[in-house]
């Protein structure tokens, strides 16, 4: 799914491009603020942002939430927020992405109207006919391989769950977990739309260089 953020009228939901989605871990960054990090990666083509803090205060996450969709409305670029559709309003965040145990998808979207991206992680073909159904802009397959960046859940999907995914739905797919420049390639051709990455991209020291590498290798598939 392509376009950028800010086309069409005020008030209407914003585009987004899921190729190269980047998501943020303060834990991960080599001391770097959020802001440096996501300045950096959409300088250097990141196509769509996710802000996750599980360890700070609302009021906290709001006001960075207001710095991070400064830099990427700059950029053309789509913020979207981890878990919390309350500081994705109050901060101006595009979207959020829920998890299956976080605010019923349905809820969100009453609560959001058609003004905002909402995107949820899946595992299963059930979990993804009903974000479907009930509004759902993009899903994260979640997770495609092991990974230490997330420990709460259960075994990978790999790339025959990416498949069955991209097979179930018309929505847009995104996958997430252990993506890097030697399997992001694969997990294109199983079907999704794009990839999330965090601590390739977040512990680098040369951000613009891992996201040049994995922007040649998605653009190729």
């Amino acid at each position: 799914m392509s376009g950028r953020v800010g086309e069409g009228e005020r008030g209407r939901k914003p585009s987004f491009d899921p190729l190269l989605y980047l998501v943020t871990d303060p834990d991960l960054s080599l001391g770097r603020s959020e802001e440096e990090i996501v300045r950096r990666a959409v300088g250097a083509g990141v196509t769509m942002v996710q802000y996750r803090d599980k360890d700070t205060s609302t009021k906290h996450m709001i006001e960075k939430t207001r710095l991070l969709a400064d830099i990427c409305a700059s950029a053309g670029v789509a913020l979207i927020i981890n878990d919390r559709l309350d500081v994705a309003i109050a901060g101006g965040a595009d979207g959020v992405h829920l998890g299956q145990d976080d605010m019923e998808l349905g809820d969100a979207r009453r609560i959001s109207g058609d003004k905002m991206i909402i995107g949820i992680s899946v595992t299963t073909v059930d979990e993804a006919r009903l974000a479907e159904e009930y509004g759902a802009d993009y899903l994260g397959a979640n997770g495609v391989f092991p990974t230490g960046t997330k420990t709460d859940l259960g075994e990978p999907v790999g790339l025959e769950g990416v498949t069955r995914l991209a097979q179930a739905t018309a929505l847009p797919i995104v996958g997430i977990g252990g993506i890097n420049v030697e399997n992001a390639a694969d997990v294109i051709s199983a079907g999704a739309d794009g990839v999330a990455v965090v601590s390739y991209i977040v512990s680098a020291e040369n951000i613009e260089e891992r996201c040049e590498k994995l922007l040649n290798i998605l653009k190729r598939n």
